[in-house]
């Protein structure tokens, strides 16, 4: 295995433990919460995000159009990968230079359809929320966060 690819799979078990254990490098102390409402409360946080917002609202207008163009290059890539498969099967021998090309593509189109889904939705997408008798936008957080509030379950509705 490459080096590249172990140090990534290291540093990949490192934040799932710090996750799963509740470390933090930041040392921000956590919120407690008080016996009674525990396992009745959901930390939420102000969404500030402006960067990746503004960007997702000026893409989403094209939003159409880049699917469109996504699933051209699908199409595409199927075509490349049926005609490598029909090339070979006419010589009837394996060669792995005509898989090349199609292989190329495929992971390309792969990492494009990522940045394209993190482009479109912004990484508080799925974690908006909506409190009852409160305005602004709201997400679900860790209780070391920053303006971290807890709120009754009951208040709380997903977008």
């Amino acid at each position: 295995m490459k080096k590249p690819m172990i140090s990534a799979i290291v540093f990949l078990t490192i934040v799932i433990l710090m996750a799963s254990f509740g470390f933090s490098l930041d040392g921000t102390p956590p919120m407690v919460l008080p016996e009674s409402i525990r396992g009745s409360a959901l930390f939420v946080c102000p969404a500030n995000s402006d960067f990746w917002d503004a960007m997702a609202t000026g893409f989403g207008q094209f939003h159409r159009y880049i699917l469109i163009g996504f699933f051209f290059g699908a199409i595409i890539l199927a075509f490349a990968w049926g005609w490598a498969l029909y090339q070979n099967l006419l010589q009837d021998k394996f060669k792995r230079e005509d898989f090349a090309k199609p292989w190329a593509f495929t992971k390309l189109l792969f990492w494009a359809g990522v940045a394209i889904l993190i482009i479109l939705h912004t990484p508080n997408h799925y974690r908006r929320l909506e409190i009852r008798g409160t305005t602004g936008d709201w997400v679900i957080c860790d209780n070391t966060s920053t303006d971290v509030r807890a709120v009754p379950i009951n208040l709380v509705e997903t977008k």
